[in-house]
């Protein structure tokens, strides 16, 4: 039904500020852009064990996720900030440097801290991918079952991840004996 010329599009459209939105999803595609880094450094560092081939996998939708972010921010019209995606990648580069309880080696703990913060990451994309799929409900220009698909995608690998990180931290907790 259209008001005043516009369709319920239009009008919907108009009561979502795309100006908060899009500071919103640049934050999420910096972030994004942090857990591209992060998961392909873990899944370097830990080739001594399974979890480096699931996290090849992982790192390949993950990069899709970020990829498909930007796509939705582009039909949203939403400008992409770049310094932001620069600052992501600082973060990430500046994150390996943390103590890990070893000076020249890779620690365990090294692993069930890349894990953890890859599950937190994780969640943190599903939400985003949650409240574009509340705009898809308004806004045409997003396609809800590529919501659905993505946010049952982000459950998938945050289990995957969380069992990996539980074993790692089995792993620890051994090697520490």
């Amino acid at each position: 039904m259209a008001v005043s010329g516009k369709t319920d599009t239009q009008i919907a459209r108009t009561t979502v500020d795309m100006g908060l939105i899009g500071i919103y999803l640049n934050d999420h595609l910096a972030g994004s852009t942090t857990g591209v880094e992060l998961v392909r450094r873990a899944a370097r560092g830990q080739r001594h064990w399974e979890a480096g081939r699931v996290l090849d996998r992982i790192a390949a939708e993950i990069a899709e996720d970020r990829a498909g972010l930007i796509d939705m921010m582009e039909a949203l019209r939403v400008p992409i900030r770049r310094y932001k995606i620069c600052a992501g990648w600082v973060v990430e580069k500046f994150g390996r440097a943390k103590p890990n309880g070893r000076l020249l080696r890779r620690s365990p703990l090294s692993d069930v801290v890349e894990l953890e913060t890859l599950r937190l990451g994780i969640e943190g994309k599903e939400a985003c991918w949650r409240v574009l799929r509340l705009i898809a409900e308004r806004d045409d220009r997003l396609d809800p079952t590529r919501l659905d698909r993505l946010i049952a995608r982000a459950r998938g690998q945050a289990e995957t991840v969380e069992d990996l990180r539980m074993r790692a931290a089995e792993r620890l907790i051994d090697s520490s004996s």
